[in-house]
């Protein structure tokens, strides 16, 4: 079966969501850890050894999830049920997915622009996601995405090496 990729779709308006466990938001991505995801994990008596890869991205150190050499599925992931061991400890990048928030417009019909604090935002949802419009979901509100888009931006900022050492030393 072929992997389904992020196809994006102006997000402008509520939409139900109900996660599926299609599995492919848990393979395959470059999933960045802030370090409050990495304090939540440790309190929950995750080993950052069992889930932590380090990375440099243009001079700056990013801690990402770790996956499965086998499959590259999350670590978290367990792959017959598709359920997240972690689910409510999960990276605040995991609670946002299958939702975008862009800092630059995609030129996709219908895009809006969203305006915080003088910044700029455009919003999206992965339309291959089958989770997406279930009538059984709920419902998802651009400004409750946006929220979370920034938080993380901010939370990711904040992730260094030092920060990372103090939880470890906690």
């Amino acid at each position: 079966m072929e992997q389904m990729r992020f196809k994006p779709r102006p997000f402008v308006k509520p939409v139900k969501f109900k996660c599926k466990f299609c599995l492919d938001c848990c393979k395959g991505r470059h999933v960045y850890l802030t370090l409050n995801d990495i304090k939540r994990l440790i309190d929950a008596g995750y080993d950052p050894q069992d889930f932590l890869t380090i990375s440099i991205e243009d001079g700056k150190i990013r801690f990402v999830l770790s996956v499965r050499e086998w499959d590259l599925g999350c670590v978290f992931q367990d792959p017959e049920t598709g359920l997240c061991k972690v689910h409510p400890h999960r990276p605040l990048i995991c609670r946002i997915y299958p939702f975008m928030v862009s800092k630059k417009p995609l030129g996709i019909k219908g895009e809006k622009k969203f305006e915080i604090n003088g910044k700029s935002f455009w919003l999206y949802y992965d339309e291959n996601c089958p989770g997406i419009n279930d009538e059984d979901g709920d419902t998802i509100t651009p400004e409750e995405i946006l929220k979370l888009g920034i938080k993380f931006e901010e939370e990711l900022e904040a992730t260094d090496l030092d920060g990372f050492l103090k939880i470890l030393r906690s």
